[in-house]
């Protein structure tokens, strides 16, 4: 496996502040001068302004330390920054916007400087390259801006909201009003660099720990001894290994004994009884069964430092909890500064989704206690032949039939695609084929920079409108394989909506989505689409039911993986002082506990822990929700995107309404708020058509 950055580094930022205590409080005179300036401003600028120079005043009262001057400087401040005029006003706004994009994008480009080794494959990852991808350039932005007093100028003339503003009178504000509100949130918590750092830090080193987790399946043996799978099979946990998973139901007896294979990787991994010899490393053939562990006989890789063992079979030492610990233990040191969402969860859910925690569980325990469920397993089981087992949470067989192999895909996009660069200059055919007209595929295509990813893939935005967004997807030397072209083209919708929300949009304070659910729908729009973009999508009546069938099935299965992700945050903040043994003990008690109540009663086996295997869970801080929500809401939006015809255009008109409250912007994209109401009827309707 691969040397990570330090944990001693990591272990003295978190130990130091650990014992660092929030700033001192508001200076005893804060409160009196607060009340003599309202009124002396009040007084300048007439009672119409009466309310916005309260708010102001309070918003800076409210963050202003000791060490940000003394009474006379915190007036002289108020009366000299305050905007009452309404052209200062929309003047300083102006100014905030254009400024805010030059500093956002040239810390977004130093950040994929600093992380180009960590993230693209371009040979190997020294120790300093590690040092530089958990560094993050910015962590210090907020701070100095508190010190320099650029952030108490917005305080002081835009206002901070609520949720609950949010949500009860968001379809009522302007653009400019929502520009706005973007603008003060930037400030709403005042978080130090230290801590910044911190996060920063964490991240780096789970997202490192990620990267690297991969299997080479020939030398995983079967319970017979037998090499099932291909040499040099890499596969990455948790992605290639569910894809292909995925990819061995048309292969009957052997698939199924392949699978059996790859859902007891999982578990041992899940379970930390994997040994660690075998993470990474093809000098070693492994028994997942029996988990036995020997020097492999067979030579399918060239020299390279995992090939250099020192032979043991003891197990992974709880890695992958001490990176949850650790996750955890960094983003708890902001909850002190976050005076309106004082938990990372609620962080998450109030100011990330802006969707609150409540309704979220609500919306995937509808999905998960659908009697739709109990339906849709019986007609696997029945195109299966066989009971279900617990890998076929992944069971993805609701497509129309195909004369292509998983090996035939492979060999097709490998020749269309043997470099990134091939890819990149296909982009403009490709969106062509997805409704974008010549131009706009020209103008996007432009707009996306395709580099080799180490690890499975990702989106990169560009951040300011002279940077291009970047596109990660994996290579093989033999080419792209279809695995790694199915994600490329996933993350090609993220792209072209960080694009069209970035460089056409009409504030750039409002760039982006709603929330990260709202990427994640566009980028399964694309997905969805693949086999078309290369010209092999088969006609079927029953298409468009099967696609329904399968986007209810997946999000069936995220929906309870991410109520495991969201109990061990639960779980970790009502137990700081946990081990990574503990912590361990717990998530698995919390995946066996979601699995019995939700997946139990369907696939009639107790105590399974396959829904602690996602990657995403170690490394992305809470992430998982976003994804079932992406489900229901790329479905909701495909929906109306039927109806219509044309999705290049209406994509480009969702894509630039921008960073609005989700319900506000399915609304105007759609004509209704988010639900899942929307994938539970097309589900409904689509077991009658199959079963008719």
């Amino acid at each position: 496996m691969k040397n990570f950055l330090s944990t001693s580094i990591l272990f003295f930022i978190l130990f130091g502040i650990t014992f660092m205590k929030p700033q001192s409080l508001k200076p005893n005179w804060i409160e009196i001068s607060t009340k003599s300036l309202k009124q002396q401003l009040i007084q300048k600028y007439g009672e119409k302004q009466k309310a916005n120079i309260e708010k102001g005043i309070t918003q800076v009262a409210e963050f202003w330390r000791e060490s940000d001057g003394s009474q006379t400087q915190f007036e002289d401040f108020v009366s000299a920054n305050y905007a009452g005029d309404p052209d200062t006003h929309n003047q300083l706004f102006d100014r905030f916007e254009y400024l805010l994009e030059q500093t956002d994008g040239h810390f977004n480009k130093l950040n994929l400087d600093y992380r180009r080794q960590a993230d693209l494959e371009l040979g190997p990852i020294l120790p300093v390259d590690e040092i530089f991808a958990g560094y993050d350039p910015s962590a210090h932005i907020n701070d100095d801006f508190f010190q320099n007093k650029i952030a108490f100028v917005v305080l002081l003339n835009f206002p901070l909201t609520t949720l609950e503003d949010r949500l009860s009178k968001g379809e009522l504000w302007t653009r400019k009003d929502w520009a706005e509100t973007r603008l003060a949130h930037r400030f709403a918590k005042r978080i130090p660099a230290e801590v910044n750092l911190a996060i920063g830090e964490a991240s780096a080193k789970s997202s490192a720990y990620i990267a690297g987790y991969n299997i080479w399946m020939h030398h995983v043996i079967s319970e017979k001894g037998e090499r099932l799978f291909p040499e040099k099979m890499r596969l990455l946990s948790h992605w290639n290994l569910r894809d292909e998973l995925k990819a061995n139901y048309p292969l009957e007896k052997i698939g199924l004994t392949k699978q059996r294979i790859i859902q007891k990787v999982m578990e041992r991994i899940v379970t930390q009884t994997i040994p660690e010899i075998v993470i990474d490393n093809p000098a070693v053939d492994w028994n997942p069964f029996t988990n036995e562990v020997k020097i492999s006989s067979v030579k399918d890789y060239s020299e390279n430092k995992n090939a250099v063992i020192n032979f043991s079979d003891k197990a992974e030492p709880n890695t992958r909890y001490k990176m949850l610990l650790d996750d955890f233990k960094a983003a708890k040191l902001a909850d002190p500064y976050s005076p309106t969402a004082k938990t990372m969860i609620e962080r998450r859910f109030n100011e990330n989704r802006e969707m609150p925690e409540v309704r979220v569980k609500e919306i995937l325990e509808s999905i998960l206690s659908s009697p739709l469920v109990n339906e849709t397993s019986k007609l696997i089981e029945k195109r299966l032949g066989k009971s279900l087992e617990p890998f076929d949470i992944w069971y993805n067989g609701f497509k129309p039939k195909s004369k292509y192999s998983e090996a035939d895909l492979d060999k097709i996009v490998a020749k269309k695609y043997p470099t990134p660069k091939a890819y990149q200059k296909d982009i403009p055919n490709l969106l062509a084929k997805l409704g974008f007209t010549k131009e706009r595929a020209e103008f996007l295509a432009n707009n996306i920079e395709v580099d080799p990813a180490r690890g499975s893939g990702h989106a990169w935005g560009a951040g300011m409108r002279s940077e291009k967004a970047h596109l990660r997807t994996r290579v093989d030397k033999t080419g792209m394989n279809y695995k790694g072209y199915n994600i490329a083209v996933h993350e090609m919708g993220h792209n072209v909506e960080q694009t069209f929300s970035l460089n056409t949009i009409d504030h750039f304070l409002l760039q982006g989505v709603p929330n990260t659910a709202f990427t994640e729908a566009f980028a399964f729009l694309f997905q969805s689409r693949d086999l078309a973009l290369l010209d092999l999508q088969p006609e079927d009546q029953n298409a468009e039911a099967l696609h329904a069938l399968q986007d209810f099935w997946a999000t069936y299965e995220i929906a309870g993986v991410s109520l495991v992700d969201l109990e061990a945050w639960h779980w970790m903040y009502e137990h700081p002082d946990a081990n990574a043994e503990q912590l361990k003990e717990a998530v698995l008690l919390i995946a066996k506990s979601i699995w019995n109540k939700f997946y139990a009663p369907v696939f009639k086996i107790k105590d399974v822990v396959l829904l602690g295997i996602y990657s995403h869970m170690i490394d992305s801080f809470l992430y998982l929700p976003d994804y079932p929500l992406g489900h229901i809401i790329s479905f909701q939006i495909d929906e109306h995107i039927k109806q219509t015809g044309n999705l290049g255009k209406e994509f480009e008109r969702m894509a630039t309404f921008g960073s609005v409250s989700p319900d506000v912007w399915m609304k105007h994209a759609t004509g209704s708020p988010v639900s899942e109401m929307f994938l539970l009827d097309a589900a409904r309707k689509a077991l009658e058509k199959i079963r008719n």
